[in-house]
């Protein structure tokens, strides 16, 4: 498969520069042998009692930094943990850091380059470690916005809050899982009361998924790799769930690479605990899930990739098409799509 098999085109004004406000009032997809427009608040009667689904309740943190070496400006994004004090790090200009340069990032927060990588890639050891590392973050950092969402400066206080689900809670992810976004209280209350269940993993989802695949044949991009964890709790909820014929509803596309990550070839799921670079692309068989709610995902990208194997790239082509002549709200502050797999139940 070629790369360019899955461009097409999105003028700029599709993208959404802030999500629906409330966040359950964001446009949904439904996405099966037909397509049918609803609203994120519709999604209790578009699922049905018994059916489980799982989020991913990775927390972001304000991983973009504002740094000084000497008189020099030092841009920093924090990409993946490597230690409890050490990151690797995408920094601009990379020319201007050299082995064992000090970074000051202010109130009190300074790292000393300990090594350097390609495309602007550098590893990072902090004078914090830890839980004193993550506050200082918190006190200094800004939150790490995709490419495409247009700040006159770093991300604003709006963005501390609308770029985190409701189901954060283990810090690590420097980008949202951001089909969660659409998520409130009120929505959650409504798939209880219908008698959808719910379970969480956690993937640290890295800067990787917003890297651009720069190889012509699919075959050679090689996957970022990113920490998750799936308990013994959560493996069982999903095995029951299926057990008594429940259909299982990846809440996107992190939850669902850890899910087939986790899962053995009959589907079930044991429990798992370290880094995934699995990628996902048309042609892969499905082991667990049988719906997928995510965002419009970039062209070209290895989330529309992964889509695509899941639902059908004809079926995506047509949902995609459709959304753009609706008016819907693309990629990460946008609309969101609930998938049927193709094939599925």
């Amino acid at each position: 498969m070629k790369v360019a098999d899955f461009d097409f085109d999105l003028p700029s004004e599709f993208i959404a520069q802030r999500p629906a406000a409330p966040r359950d009032s964001a446009r949904l997809l439904a996405v099966a042998d037909g397509l049918g427009d609803f609203a994120m608040r519709d999604l209790p009667g578009l699922l049905a009692p018994g059916d489980l689904m799982v989020f991913n309740d990775t927390r972001v943190i304000p991983a973009r930094l504002d740094g000084r070496r000497g008189q020099a400006r030092i841009e920093t994004t924090l990409i993946r943990q490597v230690a409890a004090d050490t990151w690797n790090a995408l920094v601009r200009p990379a020319r201007r850091l050299h082995l064992g340069d000090a970074i000051d990032f202010g109130n009190g927060l300074a790292a000393r380059v300990e090594a350097k990588g390609e495309a602007g890639q550098v590893t990072l050891l902090f004078n914090r470690a830890g839980a004193d590392l993550m506050a200082a973050l918190e006190a200094t950092g800004a939150m790490p916005l995709p490419p495409y969402i247009k700040r006159d400066g770093p991300a604003d206080a709006r963005d501390r809050a609308d770029y985190q689900t409701m189901f954060a809670r283990r810090d690590g992810a420097v980008a949202a899982p951001t089909a969660a976004l659409h998520f409130t209280p009120a929505l959650v209350a409504g798939l209880a009361g219908r008698g959808i269940g719910t379970a969480f993993l956690t993937l640290h989802v890295g800067a990787g998924t917003f890297l651009p695949v720069k190889v012509d044949d699919v075959a050679d991009h090689k996957m970022h790799a990113e920490w998750g964890e799936v308990t013994a709790e959560t493996a069982a909820a999903v095995n029951a769930a299926r057990k008594a014929g429940g259909r299982i509803v990846a809440v996107g596309t992190t939850s669902m690479r850890l899910l087939e990550t986790a899962a053995a070839a009959d589907g079930t799921l044991a429990p798992f605990s370290g880094e995934t670079d699995i990628f996902i692309t048309p042609g892969y068989r499905f082991k667990v899930a049988d719906m997928m709610l995510t965002n419009f995902h970039l062209p070209r990208s290895t989330l529309f990739m992964l889509v695509c194997a899941f639902a059908g790239t004809a079926r995506m082509r047509a949902a995609y098409a459709h959304a753009k002549a609706a008016g819907y709200r693309f990629y990460s502050y946008g609309d969101g799509c609930l998938l049927t797999r193709e094939g599925g139940r």
